[in-house]
Formats: C-alpha cells, sequence, structure tokens
C-alpha cells in the first residue's frame, strides 16, 4: 500500500497495518540474515536469548513458550548443547530434573549476532535525514509495545 493512503488516515489501524506490514517484515528479514553470518538461526537467537534470561529454564518450558511440540524442542536443545552454546544444570530444588544455562560460548555468539545486526542497522541509519532517524526513534516505543502488550489473540 503507498504511504500516501495512509495519510489520509494515519489513524486507522488498519490503514497503519498495511503500510508497516511490509516494511516491518522486510527489516526482519535482513536483520535474520545478518545473525546468520555469525552462525546462528533466528530461533538459535530466540532460545539462547531466553536460556540466558531464565537460567535453568528447563525444555518443556521452552517448547510450551514457543508454542512448539517438546520433541522438536528437545532436538533445538540437542543442537545448541553440541555446539557448546548452552549446558544442563542441575535444578537445585529437584535433583531429578535439569535446567539449561547459556555458556560463554552462547554469549559470544549472542554478542557477535547483536554486532552483526546492530553495524547492519546503523550503517543504513547513517544513510536517513535526521528527520527520519527521530521519526524511527520516536516509534520504537511503540512498535515494542506491540509484542510487549497482550493484545485481542490473548484473551482467545
Amino acid at each position: 500500500m503507498p504511504l500516501a493512503t495512509l495519510a489520509k488516515d494515519p489513524a486507522d489501524p488498519d490503514l497503519l497495518a498495511e503500510a508497516l506490514r511490509p516494511a516491518i517484515l522486510r527489516v526482519s528479514r535482513r536483520l535474520r540474515q545478518e545473525a546468520s553470518k555469525a552462525g546462528l538461526s533466528a530461533l538459535d537467537v530466540l532460545l539462547l536469548v531466553e536460556i540466558k534470561r531464565q537460567p535453568g529454564v528447563g525444555v518443556c518450558d521452552l517448547a510450551d513458550g514457543e508454542k512448539m511440540s517438546r520433541p522438536a524442542m528437545s532436538g533445538h536443545v540437542k543442537r545448541l548443547e553440541a555446539a557448546g552454546w548452552i549446558s544442563r544444570i542441575s535444578d537445585a530444588k529437584d535433583g531429578r530434573r535439569s535446567g539449561l544455562a547459556i555458556t560463554e560460548a552462547g554469549l559470544k555468539a549472542l554478542a557477535e549476532t547483536r554486532r552483526h545486526r546492530n553495524d547492519w542497522l546503523a550503517a543504513r541509519l547513517a544513510h536517513l535525514s535526521p528527520e527520519q532517524r527521530e521519526a524511527l526513534a520516536a516509534a520504537a516505543g511503540p512498535l515494542l509495545a506491540l509484542v510487549e502488550t497482550q493484545g485481542p489473540e490473548a484473551a482467545r
């Protein structure tokens, strides 16, 4: 949809969604491509960040959180473990269970991924006008709010 259509009524959520969706998808795709240069898939990054955020998280909890089957998640976890990016740790409450922790190598892989993504994005932002960068800075908070707040799908 041309941005001119959005200018007719910038407050219309449907028009705004139609204008933002392709831009967000294309930027997201390019950021995923940059992550892959560091050797991580988008899912790898997502899982490593979650394990870093929740040391000791279990495979079942990761699978449930990502709405993925437990056997599929187990395969991803085994691959991350084989790469040396995560390790298993004993559950402090129940010694029979183990959880997951990110390793130093996993932290380095995440940092390298972040660097690749930031370098790509900063290089493109440098070509924008100051006004365009200000508009993007103003949009950062509302864009985060789209994924951090519970929308209508949470009620289903």
